[in-house]
């Protein structure tokens, strides 16, 4: 095993156990590969790109930590802050397009659940990422248990029983917690979209009036 496996794979253990200072050590190992990873995806310039995180993270585990040496809580604490990681990635990501485009629309990626083959087809949810990161702090302030489940299973790819094992509860309190978040996230995206198509229309009123 080389050092750095070496390395990751027990500030992971220490993680686990509470070790704040692990996590301050193990945060920017996972942070670099994830970006490294996700990078050589976000380049495409399409405007739909579809993302699967699933892959990325599974990688990240691969390279970084000694599988051989981890027990199942050093595993959901992996894809905890995996899946933490991974939607900071993709939300500082869709700034810097912004930045870029000087304001010029705003970046969608379709994220998808699920790479399983054979269980079920993979769900995809097109979203502005920064909308669904505002969104998903609201519903924390809500149920935060509801909202990393969201995190573990669109930035982390996560399937349901596997997010169910990092957060401790059952399938079937997973798969409740599952529906309500993604009505209340649905609900409250579309809110937020009216609200930006109704202020874009109220800016280009206001501006034919200048003209006038």
């Amino acid at each position: 095993m080389t050092d750095g496996l070496a390395v990751a794979t027990t500030l992971l253990a220490r993680l686990t156990r509470g070790d704040g200072h692990a996590a301050d050590a193990l945060t920017p190992m996972l942070y670099e590969q994830l970006r490294a990873l996700a990078g050589s995806l976000l380049i495409d310039e399409r405007p739909d790109h579809s993302l699967q995180p699933t892959a990325l993270v599974h990688e990240a585990y691969l390279r970084l930590i000694d599988q051989q040496k981890v027990d199942a809580e050093d595993r959901a604490a992996f894809f905890a802050l995996a899946a933490t990681l991974m939607r900071r990635i993709l939300v500082d990501h869709a700034r810097a397009r912004k930045r870029m485009k000087r304001g010029g629309g705003a970046r969608r990626v379709m994220l998808r659940e699920s790479r399983a083959p054979g269980v079920h087809p993979p769900e995809e949810m097109g979203v502005d990422i920064e909308l669904l990161d505002t969104s998903l702090a609201r519903l924390a302030e809500v149920d935060d248990r509801k909202a990393r489940l969201v995190e573990l299973r669109f930035f982390g790819g996560l399937e349901e029983p596997q997010a169910a094992e990092v957060l401790g509860i059952s399938r079937a309190t997973a798969a409740r917690d599952w529906r309500f978040a993604k009505a209340w996230l649905a609900r409250e995206i579309e809110q937020a979209s009216r609200g930006s198509e109704d202020t874009g229309k109220g800016d280009s009123g206001g501006k034919a009036k200048d003209q006038r």
